[in-house]
């Protein structure tokens, strides 16, 4: 273990040096790597960025349930137990007849209700689901139809159906965006460790005389590929950074124009570790093809 260990130390230091001994070359790739990958990086941040900007503006999708004109407090409070053993909601609130037709009046409606001879409006419960996913919404409006005493039931979720379509097709975009950019930075890091064998290929010769495995020898060029990648991967990082900056006044400008409150954000930590994180896979892959593929002429 020990010595699998420090062969890996050994081969990172021999990546390094590599990487260091030639600074040009270096920045570059990694600018290309990472200016490649912010492009998809920051289209799913933007993705993401709108649909919380959309349920700021929109508010928080909910069901209406409408009881019927003579439901009476037993069966309102049967109704409420229901609510209540339901997993699926989040919150819930009573809406009584009478408070309801105040919230009308005090919408400018006043001189219109005031004709009536008789309250018009049933008790309603507002529910706020746990998930906003279309599905569910359907699940549960199907499910509190069959209740007794229930007159109607309404979605808010048509709005939330166009947003999970737009924002479906958004991250269909992103996704084959980035795996074509993906396929383009494997080929890059596949050329730069071809040029790394061919101008090796002596040492590699000298270190094949001596007894060196194909493992011993490939271990260095997988690790500069990783490297290599990760370096990118921070550049995309700090691309997206300054892209976040740039255009947070223009969002928020925006966002206050619909009386929403809203910031745009970057990647969380978790979000930069897997931008990272695959930037270093792709250019291990790039290294591990063209290794197996030049290092035996080499």
């Amino acid at each position: 273990m020990m010595n699998w260990l420090y062969l890996h130390v050994r081969a990172i230091g021999q990546a390094l040096h590599r990487l260091l001994a030639q600074p040009l070359g270096t920045l570059l790739s990694a600018l290309v790597v990472g200016i490649a990958l912010s492009l998809p990086g920051g289209g799913y941040l933007l993705l993401d960025n709108v649909a919380s900007l959309a349920r700021g503006v929109s508010g928080t999708p909910e069901i209406s349930l409408f009881l019927d004109m003579d439901a009476g407090a037993p069966e309102v409070a049967a109704i409420e137990q229901r609510i209540k053993a339901m997993p699926e909601l989040a919150s819930y609130r009573f809406v009584p007849r009478d408070e309801g037709l105040r919230q009308l009046e005090s919408a400018g409606l006043g001189d219109v209700l005031g004709g009536l001879k008789a309250n018009p409006l049933p008790d309603a419960f507002v529910l706020a689901p746990r998930d906003e996913d279309p599905a569910l919404f359907e699940r549960l409006s199907a499910e509190m139809r069959s209740w007794p005493k229930v007159a109607h039931v309404q979605l808010d979720s048509a709005w939330v159906k166009r947003l999970h379509a737009l924002l479906g097709l958004g991250r269909s975009a992103v996704l084959m965006l980035a795996g074509l950019l993906g396929f383009a930075l494997v080929i890059v890091t596949f050329n730069t460790i071809r040029l790394q064998i061919l101008t090796q290929r002596q040492e590699i010769a000298v270190s094949r005389l001596l007894g060196a495995t194909d493992p011993f020898i490939r271990r260095p060029f997988y690790w500069f590929g990783g490297l290599q990648g990760a370096l990118g991967g921070l550049v995309a990082l700090g691309t997206i950074a300054l892209g976040v900056r740039a255009l947070a006044g223009p969002v928020g400008a925006l966002a206050e124009t619909y009386g929403a409150v809203f910031a745009l954000t970057g990647p969380d930590l978790r979000a930069s570790l897997v931008i990272v994180a695959f930037a270093a896979f792709l250019g291990w892959l790039g290294a591990a093809i063209s290794v197996r593929r030049h290092l035996a002429g080499a």
